[in-house]
């Protein structure tokens, strides 16, 4: 992962599920300060844009250095940029099988286009918005890939059951006790032990919810 805010990254890889899949070596995450392959005395890895207009562009120089520097090992190399293609479960499952993932973290106004052309690059986005930069955007991508390699979810059958797991689908309610809390009851099915009755309600209530949060899912 290339990043000119290696801070950012290097403190949310060492926590929760993330950090304990690289201590048992599930997987490694690496992160590099792009400025490494700056090669002026300023370490200066951006530049205005032809053309003029506000705001500075990623130089295509040191990115294609650090990227190349990773050969024969870099595998799919991903920009995250909010014009990328959306990042959505169907696309973490293809991510997740990858022995090997590159990530470029964008900054400022954007990476200069040749970045995309050359390498290639693929640009990805985890929404309809924009960020400072692609550390936060990285990190969401690496933690929902992470989930689904097999060892890191004690139980598989956990992301099984996740939202977008079905397409088209988000998770059903769930409840833990008390069984009722502020004259909120729990449901009376999820505590008959009808385990059928249960996974009928499950399914319904995921539908309803998905009508209701989501629309443009059901539609």
């Amino acid at each position: 992962m290339f990043t000119i805010f290696p801070a950012i990254l290097e403190a949310p890889v060492r926590e929760s599920l993330l950090g304990r899949a690289i201590a048992e070596r599930l997987l490694e995450v690496r992160i590099h300060d792009l400025r490494t392959w700056s090669t002026d005395h300023h370490r200066s890895v951006d530049d205005e844009a032809y053309g003029g207009g506000p705001g500075m562009v990623l130089k295509p120089e040191p990115i294609f250095a650090a990227v190349e520097s990773l050969d024969p090992d870099r595998g799919r190399v991903l920009l995250l940029s909010p014009a990328g293609r959306r990042l959505e479960q169907s696309l973490v499952r293809e991510l997740a099988g990858e022995e090997h993932l590159t990530l470029v973290c964008g900054r400022y106004e954007g990476v200069d286009e040749r970045v995309i052309e050359g390498l290639p690059a693929e640009e990805v986005s985890i929404g309809d918005y924009v960020l400072a930069g692609g550390e936060v955007p990285a990190l969401v991508v690496i933690e929902a890939v992470t989930r689904l390699i097999p060892g890191v979810i004690g139980k598989e059958e956990s992301h099984e059951r996740d939202s977008f797991a079905e397409p088209g689908m988000l998770d059903h309610p769930h409840f833990t006790r008390p069984a009722v809390f502020r004259g909120m009851a729990v449901p009376e099915v999820l505590r008959s032990g009808d385990h059928g009755a249960v996974e009928r309600w499950r399914r319904e209530a995921a539908r309803e919810k998905t009508f209701r949060n989501r629309p443009d899912l059901a539609g």
